[in-house]
């Protein structure tokens, strides 16, 4: 069993679709971020960035203790390896999907957490900064829509590549994105909707997500924004 350590944004959905689609059994444990939960003790034992998601593996491949896997990143080429699905094994295919796994996790997951601030939470509006990360996702988007010409998928084949980047694709409009203005990632987004698994994944913890639906207040902004080391 595979406990996920987890809260509904894009990069927890990025796990939670990848363990509905590998068919891997796991367990939720909420990390209310808003709340300040990823400070606990036991939460840093697990992810000492203070950030989710992080998983425990049980049952790890070749048995001993269980396995702790913190980034969103990792934890997807852990989940692949585990599984032996969404990830090629022959060297080309396996470098083409990490290095799409890398540029999310480099680029479009940076950028658009920093377009969503700026746009949506940050306490005044700052029109250079609101300009600069609007047009970075936009030219980000472009390099995803270009990679997805004549292809179904971002690597050929279904891969981790692709639930890495989705989840920083649902949040399109708030972001300032038309995404029909690019049509191969838009078939693509709407493609990978359709997929049971990341209907499933996306579903986890939707309560939560109807319930913020109005944004952080004010003890929220606290905790998520300003942080700084702790002794």
């Amino acid at each position: 069993m595979i406990d996920l350590h987890y809260w509904p944004t894009p990069n927890g959905w990025k796990i939670s679709i990848a363990l509905e689609e590998m068919e891997l059994p796991y367990t939720v444990h909420y990390v209310n971020i808003a709340r300040g939960e990823q400070f606990e003790p036991a939460f840093l034992a697990i992810s000492p960035n203070n950030r989710m998601p992080a998983i425990v593996d049980h049952d790890p491949p070749g048995g001993g203790p269980p396995v702790v896997v913190f980034e969103s990143g990792a934890i997807l080429l852990y989940l692949a390896e585990k599984s032996g699905r969404f990830l090629p094994r022959d060297l080309r295919g396996r470098y083409e999907v990490t290095e799409w796994v890398m540029w999310q996790m480099g680029g479009l997951g940076p950028m658009g957490g920093q377009v969503g601030h700026f746009r949506l939470y940050a306490p005044e509006k700052i029109d250079y900064a609101i300009a600069r990360y609007t047009d970075e996702v936009n030219r980000l988007y472009g390099v995803l829509d270009r990679r997805l010409a004549g292809r179904e998928y971002i690597a050929g084949e279904c891969s981790i590549a692709d639930f890495a980047c989705w989840p920083w694709i649902v949040p399109h409009e708030r972001h300032g994105q038309r995404i029909a203005d690019f049509a191969n990632l838009h078939a693509w987004y709407e493609r990978m909707k359709q997929r049971p698994g990341v209907r499933r994944g996306f579903d986890v913890g939707k309560e939560i997500r109807r319930a913020s639906a109005g944004g952080p207040d004010e003890e929220a902004r606290k905790v998520l924004f300003g942080q700084r080391a702790r002794g």
